[in-house]
């Protein structure tokens, strides 16, 4: 049971359908939320939506806004990690696929959330980067740039609108126990073996977070709690980059 620290606000969380995603809505709705959660493919409360599309995302935001007469809080949760390989090995298509939807989608969804935020005096937006977007690394570069693209749009962003009553800021998943991270260090190589050894020994806490620990970050930020808070980085990791 909680304690109604979203009570009332309308929220729409992009890749809500499992992992991360789905803990944030469970989260905002135990707190009084009203969530939509949105997803490749619809199914159990979740609303079909590809963030690449600017028409599904302008249709499915209209949606909301008309059923309920707002968006309060909007996190841009929908990622993916891309190629697993130098950046001299990608392909053209590879890399249009990571940025269309890590970095376009974030633009996508943040553009049409703002045109309802403005309209009803504020919200609170939060962008799902990583500690990827905080230090570079030589096993996913690309994944590197992108998220490190969604840092600094949130930035570019939480000034633009500040004076609007529409906060941005981010948070920087660590190593978190969800199918998407596995498969970075998936294959059973003694590659990848060694990249899941050298993400323990860099994180001071010696272990993984859980949807949960990110889920609760988010809540903060898009809780009136944060109410002075615009244009910040969270870090969620463990201590990895703390050192």
């Amino acid at each position: 049971m909680g304690n109604g620290r979203v009570q009332g606000k309308v929220a729409i969380v992009t890749g809500g359908a499992r992992g991360i995603g789905a803990e944030i809505c469970r989260v905002l709705a135990e707190e009084g939320a009203t969530v939509v959660p949105v997803d490749m493919a619809a199914g159990d409360g979740v609303r079909a939506m590809n963030v690449t599309d600017e028409k599904q995302v302008a249709d499915v935001f209209d949606a909301v806004a008309a059923e309920y007469g707002r968006i309060d809080i909007l996190v841009n949760n929908a990622g993916i990690i891309g190629p697993i390989k130098p950046a001299h090995e990608v392909e053209e298509k590879e890399f249009d696929a990571l940025f269309s939807v890590d970095v376009k989608g974030v633009w996508l969804c943040t553009k049409h959330a703002v045109r309802h935020m403005l309209s009803t005096g504020g919200g609170s937006i939060v962008n799902l980067s990583s500690i990827n977007g905080l230090v570079g690394g030589s096993r996913i570069p690309l994944y590197h740039s992108a998220k490190g693209a969604v840092r600094l749009m949130t930035k570019a962003d939480a000034a633009t609108y500040a004076k609007q009553g529409i906060r941005v800021n981010s948070i920087h998943p660590g190593v978190i126990e969800t199918e998407l991270a596995k498969s970075v260090s998936a294959g059973g190589s003694p590659e990848a073996a060694a990249h899941a050894q050298r993400q323990m020994e860099a994180t001071p806490m010696g272990h993984r977070g859980a949807p949960a620990d990110i889920a609760y970050g988010v809540l903060y930020l898009a809780s009136d709690e944060a109410a002075f808070v615009t244009g910040a980085e969270l870090a969620v990791d463990g201590g990895f980059s703390a050192v």
